[in-house]
């Protein structure tokens, strides 16, 4: 199935350390142990005390019974159609994951501040460790596509499900409300909550409570479980998501301190993936006892029927088609990735290009919130010429611009500088999810645009690197004419109020922040301007786009 990678590609898609590591931070440990212990305690303690709460019969009294009852079709249909979406969602997440294998609560991303690392390595002292270095590989049975360094493909695979996976619960919470289903997800008295812990005592001291008919009502726990599955996670994950989002975070720097700031928002929205998988296992394990074959019959047939195994059939009929499909997307992602790169280009570029696309970066940190650390990323130059310039600090550098434009130039790093100089400091987005805030210091893209006069058919501005891509070739990247004229979108010479070190880009970066860090080319060689970005490369409008299938558009 792999003969089609090269030597190069196999030996980062299946490197020789695949150990699996999951690393938790003393502190977090013991906050977990107190969320999971404390209640148990409580509950036993109440049940040696007290005894057990009043007649389980008696407790779903705070809830109120299904109007009209049973599951109508639609509940049965938007149940199922969710499973293998949140199927989709969390294996493609994880592959998400493990690219940087690491969750923080900072912005600065510093090895050793992270509260949870899914790596066994730690970072090396004694060389440069890039953060590709730092990825790890994930099995395929657990992660799609899975296998190191597929971020593009998996990327692909969690923006295609997630607008599917809104849509369906839009139209199963309009639903819900239209025909009164509510009232069975919904509570409508506080007197569910110490109901509720009475029915968490019954189970937590293992003495099964006595179910009501879920054909027609929920006992208080399901009820609160059920309304936080539907009404709280599911707008968590999409606001954390958006939270991580370089377009928002850099017009509305409000948004992701909502969450504490970025880095928690990933945290958080890794904790709420664990909480329905925990909230599945569960669910599942509940049905099987307390009466799988009738469970079974309402959540596909919707029918009370205790007799009847077909509602059991079609079940396990639906979750072996979603493990098919599991089969299916593994087999798309390694033999038609382009195919998956061009639907999701089809189904949310254009929707990001004209909302997040939009927004304007503007200026919002100090001096003081600069990173103490900044991942650096990509391979160092191995071109003699690159070489040769470094050693002589640069001095005989000069950057080619040309093109489509009027008045092509070749300026040295001190002509640049003539022409003038921005200062911004920004928050940096990684694709492989780590963030850091640094100074930097260039001149505004827009300054190379009015001195090159680019036509008017020009779209699309094409940034060379003396770097090479993961699979080798020159790296070059691509960004809209529209977005290089934004805020904040420089020719970078300087970070921290120091010159641009080679490990970040020197003599040239590019900082165009409304995107994500792989669209910001480091050493950059010249600079290209072009009707448009399919007529480089093989046409998807950068090296990472081309051999790794990420985004054109890199807003989210």
């Amino acid at each position: 199935m792999f003969t089609r990678f090269t030597k190069e590609e196999k030996a980062i898609h299946y490197p020789a350390d695949r150990r699996m590591h999951i690393g938790v931070k003393p502190y977090m440990k013991v906050l977990f142990a107190l969320l999971i212990l404390l209640p148990l305690a409580a509950a036993w303690l109440q049940f040696w005390i007290t005894g057990l709460p009043a007649d389980p019969v008696g407790i779903s009294n705070s809830t109120t019974p299904a109007d009209p009852a049973g599951f109508p079709m639609w509940v049965n249909l938007s149940h199922w159609v969710n499973f293998f979406f949140l199927v989709l969602i969390i294996r493609s997440g994880l592959s998400i994951l493990v690219d940087h294998p690491r969750l923080y609560w900072n912005n600065g991303c510093k090895p050793g501040t992270d509260w949870i690392r899914f790596t066994p390595l730690k970072q090396p002292k004694d060389k440069s460790w890039t953060a590709k270095e730092d990825a790890r590989y994930i099995s395929p049975v657990l992660g799609l596509p899975g296998y190191r360094h597929t971020i593009g493909i998996a990327r692909s695979w969690h923006f295609i499900t997630v607008p599917f996976f809104m849509l369906n619960g839009v139209v199963f919470i309009f639903l819900l409300f239209y025909t009164r289903q509510w009232v069975r997800l919904v509570p409508t008295s506080w007197k569910i909550i110490p109901d509720a812990w009475n029915v968490f005592v019954h189970y937590a001291t293992l003495h099964l409570p006595v179910e009501p008919n879920g054909y027609y009502q929920f006992n208080a726990l399901q009820q609160l479980s059920y309304f936080g599955a539907v009404f709280i996670l599911a707008p968590l994950a999409m606001f954390t998501g958006m939270a991580m989002s370089p377009a928002i975070e850099n017009r509305f720097h409000w948004y992701p301190k909502l969450f504490g700031n970025r880095q928690s928002a990933r945290s958080v929205h890794f904790l709420i993936m664990i909480a329905y998988v925990i909230f599945i296992m569960i669910h599942v394990a509940m049905i099987a006892a307390t009466g799988l074959v009738r469970n079974m019959n309402h959540i596909t047939l919707g029918t009370d029927d205790t007799g009847s195994l077909s509602g059991l059939y079609i079940g396990i009929a639906i979750i072996f088609i979603t493990g098919g499909m599991g089969f299916l997307a593994h087999w798309l992602s390694w033999r038609k990735p382009r195919l998956l790169q061009q639907l999701n280009a089809a189904i949310n570029e254009n929707l990001w290009r004209v909302t997040l696309n939009r927004f304007k970066p503007k200026a919002y940190y100090n001096k003081k919130d600069i990173s103490p650390y900044f991942w650096a990323n990509g391979k160092m130059p191995a071109s003699e010429t690159w070489q040769q310039l470094a050693a002589n600090d640069f001095k005989d550098y000069k950057l080619k611009i040309g093109g489509l434009v009027d008045n092509p130039v070749s300026l040295s790093l001190q002509e640049l500088k003539d022409l003038g100089m921005k200062q911004t400091i920004t928050m940096h987005h990684c694709i492989q999810g780590w963030s850091g805030i640094a100074e930097w210091g260039g001149l505004p893209v827009g300054k190379i645009i009015e001195l090159v006069k680019p036509h008017a058919a020009v779209t699309t501005v094409a940034f060379y690197s003396f770097g090479e891509g993961l699979y080798g070739g020159v790296y070059y990247d691509t960004s809209t004419l529209d977005n290089c004229l934004k805020p904040q979108s420089i020719l970078a010479w300087e970070m921290n109020y120091e010159t641009l070190p080679p490990e970040h880009g020197a003599p040239l970066r590019l900082r165009i922040e409304n995107q994500l860090g792989y669209k910001m080319v480091k050493w950059i060689s010249s600079i290209e301007f072009l009707e448009t970005h399919e007529s480089i490369g093989k046409g998807f409008g950068g090296k990472n786009e081309d051999d790794e299938y990420f985004d054109l558009l890199a807003n989210t």
